[in-house]
């Protein structure tokens, strides 16, 4: 998943701005993301990806750079 798509993606489940998404973004310091958000954020990613997010790993995942990091890993 390239970084536009990511940022499609934040950016219509959080309601931020587009210019505020960059790697080194905070999910939740950043971005506002509150818990709700953060699991909806990660419903939504697992569906574009085609990928599985276990909670564990949903909870290391701090800022959007993290979310690149992991979903390029995971990607099939």
């Amino acid at each position: 998943m390239d970084f536009e798509k990511l940022r499609s993606i934040i950016v219509d489940t959080l309601g931020c701005d587009a210019e505020d998404v960059t790697p080194e973004a905070s999910l939740a310091d950043d971005l506002g993301a509150d818990s709700l958000a953060a699991v909806e954020l990660i419903m939504a990613l697992e569906e574009a990806a085609g990928i599985h997010i276990e909670d564990s790993e949903a909870e290391k995942l701090k800022t959007v750079g993290d979310m690149i990091a992991f979903i390029n890993a995971h990607k099939q």
